[in-house]
């Protein structure tokens, strides 16, 4: 697992696998984090794996600890 943090525009990429190939993530799902403050997007693969989430609004959403460690 791997952690990037966008600080800028305050949005993390938690990757589940070593490497994502371009066009691999072919369907994605959103989920509102409860409250509203974030919203999750869960990227799967033709196989239905999860590969990775997008988290906008990370602050919100996610320990410090995982966002300054990224």
């Amino acid at each position: 697992m791997h952690i990037e943090y966008d600080q800028e525009n305050d949005t993390a990429y938690v990757s589940l696998v070593a490497h994502i190939a371009d066009g691999a993530a072919v369907q994605q799902v959103t989920v509102e984090v409860p409250g509203g403050a974030a919203d999750l997007h869960l990227d799967f693969d033709a196989s239905g794996r999860l590969l990775g989430v997008e988290v906008v609004g990370a602050r919100a959403a996610l320990p410090a600890e995982l966002l300054g460690a990224s």
